[in-house]
């Protein structure tokens, strides 16, 4: 059994791995074109055209390769609004993300503890170890958009993003067979993509796995990807209780 301290370590840089690890792939999606509204009770609830809802397994490994399997289910609306929960064995809740334009939190119920924050870019600042991310990006990978909007290609696998950032990448046939960049404490960090399947007609890995300076860290298995999904009001509600303590 973990600790509390290493349960939050875990479950908190599975959120900040995963998310950067998307960061590393891809880029925005399109628009939030509303296409019709219904209501359930008193909570109106919406279709929306670029809705996404994703379920995948992942395997998380410490620094000693002790390897921690989650559940992971992502409600997304890209631009305006991401929900991820996290289950461990027993279906017990690990941990649940939420970010909308006024700010983000993260909840750690059987820690009983939360972090809080705000803008696009979630991480720990205080922490080099654990990667900032752009949240914006994060459904991405689930819609096949493994490349960055907007990149240049100089050729020979290299390319930079549109913000000044580069990267490389290699290809099989059509599929993106991997990426790597140098992180901001200078080591090397790498994603591979195989098991590349149709998912309601878009092409995505549904095998990922992540490496930091050689050693993997990460590794994902999607399960499904559903498109054009409605979701309630209470998936962009996270309450904190009072009793909860914060993580600076």
């Amino acid at each position: 059994m973990f600790g509390a301290a290493q349960k939050i370590s875990l479950a908190y840089r599975f959120f900040l791995c995963v998310v950067f690890a998307f960061l590393a792939l891809c880029g925005c999606s399109g628009s939030n074109a509303v296409r019709k509204a219904d209501s359930v009770g008193d909570a109106p609830v919406a279709v929306v055209t670029d809705s996404l809802k994703a379920k995948f397994k992942f395997s998380l490994f410490d620094k000693s390769g002790k390897e921690q399997e989650f559940d992971a289910v992502l409600f997304s609306v890209p631009g305006k609004r991401y929900r991820m929960e996290l289950t461990g064995t027993m279906g017990i809740g690990v941990a649940s993300l939420l970010w909308k334009e006024e700010g983000w939190q993260v909840v750690f119920p059987t820690e009983k503890m939360y972090v809080k924050g705000a803008g696009y870019m979630v991480g720990l600042f205080s922490d080099s170890t654990i990667p900032l991310v752009h949240i914006h990006q994060v459904a991405s990978v689930f819609e096949g958009k493994l490349l960055p909007d907007g990149y240049k290609d100089l050729g020979d696998g290299k390319a930079v993003e549109s913000t000044g950032r580069e990267f490389s990448y290699g290809k099989n046939g059509a599929d993106v067979a991997w990426i790597s960049r140098t992180g901001r404490d200078g080591k090397v960090e790498k994603i591979q993509f195989d098991g590349f399947k149709e998912f309601e007609g878009t092409r995505i890995p549904a095998h990922v796995v992540f490496e930091r300076n050689g050693k993997k860290y990460l590794e994902i298995h999607v399960k499904t990807v559903k498109h054009r999904q409605t979701f309630g009001l209470g998936i962009w509600r996270l309450n904190i209780p009072k009793s909860y303590r914060r993580i600076e």
